[in-house]
C-alpha cells in the first residue's frame, strides 16, 4: 500500500474503501509480518473507520487470523509432547482480548472515571502476546500465541528456550496461567537489523521457527503483564506474586487518576533509554472486583485501555548520502534528509547500517523515504516510498573519504561492510580510536576537540602516548591554559593502573565490549594468557560464539604492538573483581536522573546525590538530553549554565523537568515513604 497516498486521501475514502484498507493493513501487520503502513497511519485509518461505522465487522475481528487446521482445547493439547504439537491451534481457556485505544489524556481520564481505586500503568510492548500455563507441580506445560483472541498457536517448544521464562516454578506454585509479551530487545536486534525491518517482525518469525535451536539463538525475551490465579484481589498483589515466583514482569507503576497524564509523559521521556520498543502506555483498574464489575465486550476488556504514542514515523526527501569513518576504519553510509519532526525532535540524518542494507534499499537522490525513530530515539530509513527524479543512484566510495586510501569490503555476520584498508594510517579512524580509549578508561577532559588538537600537534599517535604528554607541550596548544593542561595530566596519572576488563574493552576490538571483556577476564588468569588464546579456548566461555571468538583473536593479534607499548606505561592487574551481585529490585527513582545547580539550603550536594542513588536513581554531574530532572537550588538568583543548557535542550525536543529544592525535598520524602515518584 502507498502510505503517502493514503495519508493524503485519509478523509476522502468511502466506508467500503476504509474497510478494505483496514482489512489489508490488519493482515499485513498480524499475519504476513510485513506492514507497508507506519503504525500511526494504521491507527488513524482504524479511528477514521470507527467514526464512520463503529459497528464495522472488521473492528471486532482485528488481530491475527485463526490458525489453519484443527484447534484443540488448551487442557487437551498438553497431553502431547511440545515438539509434536508445535504450531497446533490452541483454544484459550479464557479469551485474550485486544485493548481499546485512546489518543488523549482526556479519553483515559473519562474511562478511569467509571471505576474505583488506583490504576496499574505499564508500557505497551511492541511484541507478540502470549499465554503460558504451569501445571500443579509448577512445570511449564503450554505456551500459545494470542492468535484471534480465542484461538492461538502452540509455541511451547520455543518458549521453553527463552532464558527469562522459568520452565519450573517453586513446588506448589501451580496451576496458574501467565500472560505477557514475547519481544526482542533493541540491543539484541542490533545483530539482525541489516536483514530485518524491525524487532517485532523478527520476534514473530522466531517464535514460530520450527528449528528450536535457531529460535534460541534469536535471544527473545518475555515480560508478564497479567497473572490468572484465584484469590488475588488487586494488580498489586499479582505483580508481587510474579516477583515471588521469579517470573519477569513488565516494568510498571501504580497511580491515582490525577497522575494519568504525568505517567504517560514519564514513559514518553524514558522511552529513548528503554532496550525494547513500546508503542504506548497501558492503564488497568487495580481492583479485581472492579474489573469483574466492568466486564468486557466481545473485543476488549472495559477495565483496561491503551494510550498510544503517535508521530514516530513519517516521510521525507533523501538529499544525499554521507559516508563516515569509525574508529575501526568501517565506512558507514548515513542518509542526509530534508528535516522532519518525529517524536518531538527534528531529524535530518538517519542510519543506513551497512552495504547490504544500503544496496537493498535501492536509494536514489531526491527519493521519498519513510523514516522512523525506533524506540523513539534512533532514526532509521525503513524503505523507499517513491524513487527520486531521474533515479540517480548513489555511488559507493572507492577510496576512504577520510584519508583517500584504498577500501575493501568485509563480510561480517550482520552483512557486508566497507572498510578503510589501513585504518592505522587513517587520521579519522585514529581520532575515533583515541577518543574510545579515553572514554573507556574514563580519562576526563579528552573529548573530540582536545584529542584532535593533540593529534594535530603530533603529541599523540597511539593510546600509550597519552601517558607521555608533558605540561610544556600541552600549554602551547590553543585555548589550553596551564590549569586545564595540568587537569588533563592529572587525569592521565590517575589511570596508570587499568583493570583487566577495562583494558580489554579499551583496545577497540570488534565484539570486545564491556560484557565480553568481563566474561573473558573472569574466565582466564591474566592478560598474558588471554593474548595467546585460540578460537576454541575462547569459545569455552559461555556467550562467546565462533564469529566473536575469531574477531577477538584477530583483534588481539593485530593490536599486539599497541598492547606492548601500552604495557610500558600502565599496569594491568590479573585479579578480576567478581561479577556484580544480582540487582536489587528497582527503587522508586529507577530510570530517573537528577542534576543539581545553585546552592542547596537543606543539605549539601553530595548528600542530595546520595539520597537519589539510594532510591535507585542516577545523579550525573552534567546536563544531557536524556536527563530527567534539574534541581535549582533555592539560593540561585540568576540562571546557571546548567539551567540554560537544560532549557536549550527542552526547546530542541527534550523533556527535562526543572524543579526547586523545596519540590525536590517533598518528592524525596514521598519516595522514601514508599509512594510513587511524583
Amino acid at each position: 500500500m502507498n502510505a503517502a497516498e493514503i495519508e493524503g486521501r485519509l478523509h476522502e475514502y468511502s466506508l467500503d474503501e476504509l474497510v478494505e484498507l483496514v482489512t489489508q493493513a490488519n493482515a499485513e501487520y498480524w499475519d504476513q509480518h510485513t506492514p507497508s503502513l507506519p503504525d500511526p497511519l494504521y491507527d488513524r485509518l482504524v479511528e477514521r473507520l470507527r467514526k464512520l461505522d463503529p459497528n464495522a465487522p472488521i473492528l471486532s475481528s482485528m488481530g491475527p487470523a485463526t490458525p489453519d487446521g484443527p484447534v484443540v482445547d488448551a487442557d487437551e493439547v498438553v497431553r502431547l509432547p511440545p515438539n509434536e504439537r508445535f504450531g497446533t491451534g490452541v483454544r484459550h481457556t479464557r479469551p485474550m482480548l485486544s485493548l481499546d485505544k485512546a489518543y488523549a489524556a482526556e479519553e483515559v481520564a473519562s474511562w478511569a472515571a467509571k471505576f474505583e481505586g488506583d490504576l496499574l500503568v505499564m508500557p505497551k510492548l511492541d511484541g507478540i502476546a502470549c499465554s503460558i500455563r504451569y501445571d500443579a507441580s509448577g512445570a511449564l506445560v503450554l505456551a500459545a500465541t494470542r492468535g484471534s483472541g480465542t484461538e492461538g498457536e502452540d509455541i511451547t517448544a520455543n518458549v521453553l528456550v527463552i532464558e527469562s521464562v522459568p520452565s519450573q516454578l517453586p513446588a506448589g506454585a501451580g496451576p496458574l496461567e501467565v500472560r505477557g509479551e514475547i519481544f526482542m530487545s533493541l540491543s539484541v536486534f542490533e545483530r539482525f537489523k541489516a536483514d530485518f525491518s524491525n524487532p517485532r517482525n523478527l520476534a514473530a518469525g522466531a517464535v514460530r521457527n520450527k528449528n528450536h535451536d535457531k529460535a534460541r539463538r534469536f535471544g527473545l525475551s518475555f515480560g508478564a503483564y497479567d497473572l490468572l490465579e484465584q484469590g488475588l484481589p488487586t494488580e498489586r498483589a499479582k505483580m508481587a506474586r510474579l516477583q515471588e515466583l521469579g517470573l519477569p514482569a513488565v516494568g510498571h507503576h501504580f497511580v491515582e487518576r490525577e497522575g494519568i497524564a504525568e505517567i504517560f509523559e514519564r514513559f514518553s521521556t524514558e522511552r529513548p533509554q528503554l532496550d525494547y520498543e513500546i508503542d504506548g502506555v497501558v492503564y488497568r483498574a487495580d481492583r479485581v472486583d472492579e474489573q469483574e464489575r466492568l466486564g468486557a465486550t466481545g473485543h476488549h476488556p472495559r477495565f483496561a485501555i491503551a494510550f498510544k504514542f503517535q508521530g514516530d514515523s513519517g516521510e521525507t526527501t533523501l538529499l544525499d548520502v554521507d559516508w563516515g569513518v569509525s574508529r575501526t576504519g568501517t565506512i558507514t553510509p548515513m542518509a542526509m534528509l530534508q528535516p522532519i519532526e518525529l517524536s518531538g525532535a527534528m531529524i535530518s540524518r538517519a542510519g543506513l547500517h551497512n552495504l547490504t542494507r544500503f544496496r537493498a534499499l535501492g536509494l536514489t537522490r531526491g527519493a521519498r523515504v519513510e523514516v522512523t525513530r525506533r524506540g523513539g530515539v534512533i532514526p532509521h530509513v525503513e524503505r523507499v516510498v517513491e524513487p527520486g527524479p531521474g533515479a540517480e543512484s548513489f555511488v559507493i566510495p572507492t577510496v576512504c573519504p577520510a584519508c583517500g586510501g584504498s577500501v575493501i569490503v568485509r563480510q561480517k555476520r550482520d552483512g557486508e561492510f566497507l572498510q578503510c584498508e589501513k585504518p592505522e594510517l587513517c587520521i579519522v579512524a585514529r581520532l575515533r580510536e583515541l577518543e574510545h580509549f579515553a572514554k573507556v578508561v574514563d580519562m576526563q577532559g579528552f573529548g573530540p576537540k582536545v584529542v584532535t588538537a593533540i593529534v594535530d600537534a603530533g603529541l599523540v599517535k597511539h593510546s600509550a602516548d597519552y601517558y607521555r604528554l608533558q605540561l610544556d607541550d600541552l600549554v602551547k596548544l590553543e585555548r589550553l591554559a596551564t590549569k586545564s593542561a595540568q587537569n588533563l595530566l592529572d587525569q592521565v596519572a590517575s589511570h596508570r593502573e587499568i583493570p583487566l576488563p577495562v583494558f580489554l574493552e579499551s583496545l577497540g576490538i570488534d565484539h570486545l565490549g564491556p560484557q565480553n571483556a568481563q566474561l573473558i577476564a573472569s574466565a582466564f588468569l591474566g592478560l598474558a594468557t588471554i593474548r595467546v588464546l585460540d578460537r576454541d579456548s575462547l569459545m569455552q566461555v559461555k556467550g562467546i560464539k565462533e564469529a566473536i571468538a575469531d574477531a577477538i583473536v584477530d583483534g588481539l593479534a593485530s593490536r599486539a604492538a599497541i598492547i606492548d607499548d601500552l604495557l610500558t606505561q600502565v599496569t594491568v592487574p590479573n585479579e578480576v573483581a567478581p561479577p556484580p551481585a544480582p540487582e536489587a529490585p528497582p527503587g522508586p527513582l529507577d530510570g530517573h536522573s537528577y542534576v543539581f545547580t545553585g546552592t542547596l539550603e537543606a543539605f549539601d550536594r553530595k548528600t542530595a546525590q546520595a539520597r537519589v542513588k539510594a532510591l535507585g536513581g542516577e545523579a550525573p554531574s552534567g546536563v544531557s538530553k536524556g536527563l530527567t530532572v534539574l534541581v535549582v537550588g533555592a539560593g540561585k538568583a540568576n540562571k546557571s549554565s546548567k539551567q540554560k543548557k537544560a532549557e536549550s535542550f527542552n526547546e530542541a525536543g527534550a523533556s527535562i523537568e526543572i524543579i526547586t529544592e523545596a519540590q525536590f525535598v517533598t518528592r524525596m520524602e514521598g519516595a522514601e515513604a514508599g509512594g510513587p515518584h511524583e
